[in-house]
């Protein structure tokens, strides 16, 4: 697991991205993607419901169905992603933990964590998930180039 995402948060990320290298227009299944990126089926399914009540994919029923992204990859950013899964309380929260953190009340951290912070959104915001996945070099994605 990662240090900034749940679980859940990153196979969505993982499950985006993999869409995101699919030729426009097709679907993929549940049961593809969870083989090939390795991701517990019924786990699996509950999140790409998720981003779908979401908004971010869509999905069809049926032999022919599947999922594939709602939106142009040059259109969702990896902080839609994040928010739809985790929503935006890594924007706020504390990275000590603590409930009330503050520039009037900070904890030992607090400075470095809001430059960091600002860095993670700089990219989260300015990366679209196809030029991400255009990057990616893991070889389960360099097979839908």
């Amino acid at each position: 697991m990662s240090l900034l995402f749940s679980r859940q948060c990153e196979y969505a990320l993982q499950a985006v991205l993999y869409l995101a290298k699919m030729p426009p227009g097709s679907m993929t299944s549940i049961k593809e993607m969870a083989a090939k990126l390795d991701i517990p089926y019924h786990y699996l399914a509950k999140i790409l419901q998720s981003l779908t009540y979401k908004g971010l994919l869509r999905s069809l029923k049926g032999r022919a169905g599947g999922f594939a992204l709602r939106l142009p990859v040059e259109q969702i950013t990896l902080l839609q992603v994040i928010d739809a899964v985790d929503g935006s309380a890594i924007k706020n929260t504390c990275v000590m933990g603590f409930g009330e953190c503050s520039e009037e009340n900070p904890c030992a951290l607090h400075d470095e964590w809001v430059r960091l912070r600002t860095g993670l959104f700089d990219v989260l915001i300015d990366k679209n998930v196809i030029q991400l996945a255009k990057e990616m070099k893991k070889p389960v994605y360099e097979v839908l180039t």
